[in-house]
Formats: C-alpha cells, sequence, structure tokens
C-alpha cells in the first residue's frame, strides 16, 4: 500500500488524517492500516453516534489542553457536528478543565476550546489550520 493510499485509506475510516499517521503511512502502512481500523471499531454508531463520541473526544482534547487532541473536531465536523454542538462540546471541556486534580485549569483550557472552534471554521472553508503550541505552565 502506497503513501497516498494509506492516507485515504486511514482518512475514511477516521475521518480525518492525524499528522502522526500520515508519519507511519510514510514508514509502516501496515500498522497505519491497523489503527485506523481499530478506531474505526471505538468510534462507529452503537449506542452513541460517531458524532457524540467526537465530540467527547474534543472536549476531553480542551480539558486536558493536548494540543493534538483538538483535532477530533474535525472528525466530528465530518460526522455532522454543527457550529452550536462544538461550541457546547469545548465548553464543557474547559469547564472540566478547573474540575480535576492536576489540570491545566480553565484559563489554559479556555484556549483550546478557541483554537478548537477555530479549526472547524478553518476546515469547513477548506482553509489551512495549524496545532495549537503545548501550554507552558508557570508557577
Amino acid at each position: 500500500m502506497g503513501n497516498k493510499e494509506c492516507e485515504e485509506y486511514v482518512k475514511e475510516r477516521m475521518k480525518l488524517l492525524p499528522r502522526f499517521l500520515k508519519t507511519v503511512c510514510e514508514v509502516w502502512p501496515e500498522a497505519a492500516k491497523k489503527f485506523a481500523d481499530f478506531y474505526e471499531v471505538i468510534w462507529r454508531d452503537g449506542a452513541l453516534d460517531r458524532k457524540t463520541k467526537e465530540l467527547i473526544f474534543t472536549a476531553i482534547g480542551v480539558a486536558t489542553a493536548s494540543p493534538r487532541c483538538i483535532v477530533h473536531v474535525i472528525a466530528a465536523v465530518e460526522a455532522g457536528a454543527t457550529d452550536e454542538e462544538i461550541l457546547e462540546a469545548v465548553t464543557v471541556g474547559f469547564i472540566g478543565a478547573g474540575f480535576y486534580p492536576n489540570n491545566p485549569g480553565i484559563p489554559y483550557a479556555f484556549e483550546y476550546a478557541v483554537k478548537a472552534i477555530e479549526v472547524a471554521q478553518k476546515y469547513r472553508r477548506g482553509e489551512d489550520w495549524e496545532y495549537l503550541k503545548p501550554p507552558e505552565f508557570r508557577g
């Protein structure tokens, strides 16, 4: 399986192509494909639909200030999430950041919530977007 074919396979199953899997497609396409298959099993419609699962994962990315996990907002868009649904999900995420031990805190998570909304808007318009840099916690 070539790089482009692998990337298309991953994107079809995951509704996005994470950067790390783009690299894995280059060096070990079989592993990238297996990861995408595993992902598809977890994210397929079940008791919760895929859109809801992607919104949950986006909120987790916001709550944990994960510069990479907020990319799941793209899969949420692909699964039919509206701007209003994304706004509510990322709001839950940044509020959640203030309520668990060793958290990044609401101010840091709010930055991720705003970035997730920006990524979704740029993706919808077909524009380039960039990941958020990891937070720098200061004491």
